[in-house]
């Protein structure tokens, strides 16, 4: 297994919806946050038991919208960490926040706690584009929020939703360029995708807007690409880009097939233990059903299960092949105990090399550009 470990911490309150976001995101009138704080630390302290001896080498304030937490609660639990396990010395510790004036207000506090990497979600830098994404922020208060993180943070990333209705590859470009511009190190930059359960689901299917076609969004995404990579920001996974030596390593932590904590409500985790079993670990996703459990029991697992080989190997082909350069095949053999192409379907893998889907980078297996287009169809050719 690689010896990389991280914690994940959810905090679920928003102080609105966004009509695009599926994930478990919440919006409380008030929020109890000795109560919460207490939760989070008992979780921690059950899962220390678990995983004594491994090194953590990235934390990941996640949400919801982390950066709405009391500052006194992420120290707290930075603390707590601190004293559960030993850190790395170049322990990556991220936060998830909103640019808005809340958010940025804190930003100080947040460092003194101990955040080291701050991730903002700006999502688009015009503000009409701004109001139709439900964001409550506007344009020149997300890019005051970026010059005063980089002021405090040694490292800063940003998101941008592209593939917006009626974006054409000229206002693209020069939205990526002005955020290129704004970026330090790490831009995250995603197409805009209509997930069920959303405010914008039924909106879309009344017609209410319309999402540019395959072929324009093909365009948006390689005009990416290009203008990424001449800025010295390449890819390293689908949707991340960064210069050398910045990617996010929690998030690589994820794509590599490391092992992780899921802390708070509906948090995944992945766990090896002593045998090599990997256990997929998930807590209860409602906030209040989560926050009794550990009440009553000390943590909110909901689900725990040990994954066979087969679904051991098809995660670490459908992760491994978002990043940029591929599937170890060293990585593969010692996290699933089977050489990579034997794990993988004989016709299918001829068939994508053959075609240029994919390709071996010495003892790499990757997408290609090509293939990176249509990555689920790839992976879903590679799997048995």
């Amino acid at each position: 297994m690689t010896n990389a470990f991280g914690i994940y911490l959810h905090w679920p309150f928003c102080l609105s919806k966004c009509p695009y976001c599926d994930f478990n995101s919440h919006v409380a009138a008030t929020i109890d946050q000795a109560a919460w704080r207490k939760a989070l630390l008992a979780e921690l302290a059950h899962f220390a038991a678990e995983t004594s001896g491994r090194v953590v080498t990235s934390i990941f304030f996640g949400g919801g919208t982390p950066s709405l937490m009391d500052p006194a609660t992420t120290a707290a639990l930075l603390e707590s960490i601190a004293a559960r396990w030993r850190l790395s010395p170049d322990v990556e510790i991220t936060l998830e926040a909103n640019p808005g004036t809340v958010d940025a207000a804190r930003f100080s506090e947040f460092r003194a706690a101990g955040i080291n990497r701050l991730s903002m979600g700006l999502q688009a830098l015009d503000d009409a584009s701004l109001a139709f994404l439900g964001r409550r922020h506007d344009a020149a208060g997300a890019m005051a929020a970026v010059d005063l993180a980089r002021r405090l943070f040694p490292r800063i990333s940003f998101d941008l939703i592209y593939a917006r209705p009626g974006q054409a590859p000229t206002a693209w470009r020069a939205e990526l360029e002005r955020a290129i511009a704004l970026a330090a190190d790490h831009l995250s930059l995603y197409q805009l995708t209509i997930e069920p359960g959303t405010a914008f689901h039924p909106a879309h299917a009344r017609g209410d807007f319309v999402l540019p076609g395959d072929d324009d969004a093909a365009q948006l995404f390689e005009l990416t690409q290009e203008l990424c990579d001449a800025a010295g920001l390449p890819a390293y996974e689908v949707s991340n880009h960064a210069r050398p030596g910045a990617a996010c390593r929690h998030n690589l932590l994820y794509w590599q097939g490391g092992d992780y904590l899921g802390i708070g409500p509906g948090a995944h985790g992945r766990s090896t233990d002593r045998s090599g079993t990997v256990w997929a670990i998930r807590q209860y996703r409602a906030p209040d059903r989560w926050l009794s459990e550990v009440a009553a029991q000390g943590h909110g697992t909901q689900e725990r299960v040990a994954l066979t080989a087969a679904e051991r190997q098809a995660e670490l082909v459908m992760m491994g092949l978002r990043l940029s350069e591929g599937i170890s095949a060293d990585r593969f053999h010692q996290q699933s105990g089977r050489p990579l192409a034997a794990a993988l379907d004989s016709s299918g893998l001829a068939t994508m090399l053959e075609d240029g889907f994919v390709e071996w980078a010495g003892a790499y297996l990757r997408a290609t550009p090509k293939g990176r287009l249509l990555l689920n169809s790839v992976i879903a050719a590679l799997l048995p």
